[in-house]
C-alpha cells in the first residue's frame, strides 16, 4: 500500500497541524510536539501533542470510523453534551480506508481530566465507587436525553474530572455511536446491556491484572449503574398527574430536576379527567443548570458541582454584604454582589492555591477550600473568616471532599 494526500479539516481557533508526518503511522512519529500524558487502555493508537493553543489528543482509526466519531462528537458539542471536544479530522493518509492508519481524530485534551485506573483501590473503586455509579448514570442519561445511543459504552471509552465532591463523567469514543431524534425504549435498554457487559468484563480483567479471583471482582458494578441509570431516567423523564389545585407542583418538579442540576426546556401539561397531566422534559444537554448561572452573573466557566459551591459562597458573601450594608436582596444586588465576591475572594484566594499550594487546578482547589471552610466553622460554632479558614486549610494539607459512603441513588 502506498500514501496518499492527505485531507484536513480543522476547526478555527486552532493549530493547522501540518507539521506532523501525516504520511506516517503516529507510532512512528519523532516530533518535538510529542508528549506524554496518562491515558488509558485504547482499541487504537494515541499520541499527545502539544501548541501555544494546547493540548490535543490524536487517535489513529479507519476513515469510516473517523468520520462518525468526529461528526457525533460536533453534534454532541453543540447539545451541550458531556464528551470530549473534535477539533479535526485527517482523511486519505492511506490508499485503503479500512486500514487502521487511514484517518486520524483530533480532540481537545481535557485539562484535569483521568481514566478510571486512577481511581482503582485493588481490585474495585473501594471509597469513589459511589461516586463512579453517580458519574456513569449521569453520562448515559444525558446522552440518551440528547438522541444518542452509543453502542459502546465501558470504562475505557469515559474520561473523569473531580467535580467538587462528585466526578464528571465524559464520553471519549463515539465511533460505534448514533444520533436520533428520540431513542427508543429498545435502544436505551440495548445500551444499558452493553454497558453492563462491558463494565462487568472491565472490572474481572482489573481484578485477573491485580492477582484476585473472579470471585472477588466487582462484576455486579455494571448492574448496579443500570440501577442508578433507571432512577435517573425515571426522575427526569416520568409524568405527574396533579390536581387543579396543585399548580405549585409545576415549580416543585421543576426545582427537583435544577437540584439534580438538569436545566428544563419546556412544560408539556395535558388535561385530564383526574387533573392536569405534566410531562417534565429537561434540557438535551448537560446538567448546567449552576453552571449557566455562574456563567451569567460572574462569567467563570466550571462544572455543575463546582458552580454549586462556588454560587453558595457567592449567597454567603452577599449576606455578609447585607449585614454591613453594602447590598440588598434584590436580583440585580446578587450580581453586584458576584462582582465584588471575585474581587476580595475569588481573585485574592485562586492566586494564593497557584502561589502557595502549587495547584493549577484552582476550581477544584477553591472548592475543597470551601468544604473545609464549612466544616472547620461548624466544629468551631462560627463562621471563621476568610483568611483564617485559608490558613488553617493550607496547614491541613489542603485536604479535600471526602468520598461519600456507599447508598442507594435516592439517599
Amino acid at each position: 500500500m502506498e500514501t496518499t494526500e492527505s485531507k484536513i479539516t480543522v476547526r478555527p481557533g486552532h493549530p493547522d497541524f501540518l507539521d506532523l508526518a501525516w504520511e506516517q503511522s503516529v507510532v512512528d512519529w519523532d516530533s518535538p510536539r510529542l508528549v506524554t500524558l496518562p491515558k488509558g487502555i485504547s482499541r487504537h493508537e494515541v499520541r499527545f501533542v502539544a501548541y501555544d493553543e494546547g493540548l490535543y489528543a490524536i487517535k489513529e482509526l479507519p476513515l469510516k470510523a473517523a468520520r462518525n466519531d468526529y461528526q457525533v462528537l460536533r453534534a454532541l458539542e453543540r447539545m451541550e453534551a458531556p464528551s470530549v471536544t473534535a477539533v479535526g479530522l485527517v482523511e486519505d493518509r492511506w490508499d485503503d480506508p479500512g486500514a487502521e492508519r487511514s484517518a486520524a481524530l483530533i480532540t481537545r485534551y481535557v485539562d484535569f481530566s483521568f481514566s478510571y485506573r486512577e481511581l482503582l483501590e485493588g481490585a474495585g473503586f473501594g471509597e469513589r465507587r459511589r461516586q463512579m455509579l453517580a458519574a456513569f448514570a449521569g453520562l448515559l442519561v444525558e446522552l440518551h436525553l440528547a438522541g444518542c445511543f452509543w453502542g459502546d459504552c465501558s470504562l475505557s471509552n469515559v474520561l473523569f474530572k473531580y467535580d467538587a465532591m462528585a466526578i464528571e463523567a465524559l464520553m471519549v469514543d463515539a465511533e460505534t455511536a448514533e444520533l436520533h431524534p428520540e431513542l427508543s425504549d429498545g435502544q436505551r435498554l440495548y445500551d444499558i446491556d452493553i454497558m453492563t457487559i462491558n463494565v462487568a468484563g472491565g472490572m474481572a480483567d482489573i481484578a485477573a491484572s491485580r492477582g484476585v479471583g473472579l470471585d472477588d471482582a466487582d462484576t455486579e458494578l455494571g448492574e448496579e449503574m443500570a440501577s442508578w441509570y433507571e432512577w435517573l431516567w425515571d426522575e427526569t423523564t416520568s409524568e405527574t398527574v396533579i390536581g387543579t389545585g396543585e399548580r405549585f407542583r409545576i415549580t416543585e418538579r421543576i426545582r427537583h430536576l435544577n437540584e439534580l442540576g438538569f436545566t428544563v426546556d419546556e412544560v408539556d401539561l395535558t388535561s385530564t379527567d383526574g387533573g392536569t397531566r405534566l410531562r417534565m422534559r429537561p434540557s438535551v444537554g448537560p446538567r448546567n443548570h449552576n453552571t449557566r448561572r455562574l456563567r451569567e452573573i460572574t462569567g467563570i466557566e466550571a462544572s455543575e458541582w463546582q458552580a454549586r459551591h462556588l454560587l453558595s459562597d457567592i449567597y454567603h458573601f452577599a449576606a455578609g454584604q447585607r449585614a454591613v450594608g453594602r447590598s440588598g436582596e434584590k436580583s440585580g444586588d446578587l450580581v453586584l454582589a458576584a462582582i465584588r465576591w471575585r474581587a476580595e475572594r475569588w481573585e485574592p484566594a485562586i492566586s494564593r492555591i497557584q502561589a502557595e499550594a502549587g495547584d493549577d487546578n484552582v476550581l477544584q482547589g477553591y472548592c475543597d477550600f470551601l468544604n473545609y471552610r464549612y466544616e472547620a466553622s461548624f466544629a468551631a460554632g462560627a463562621d471563621l473568616g476568610q483568611e483564617a479558614a485559608f490558613d488553617g486549610w493550607l496547614a491541613a494539607g489542603r485536604p479535600g471532599f471526602r468520598p461519600e459512603p456507599e447508598a442507594s441513588p435516592t439517599q
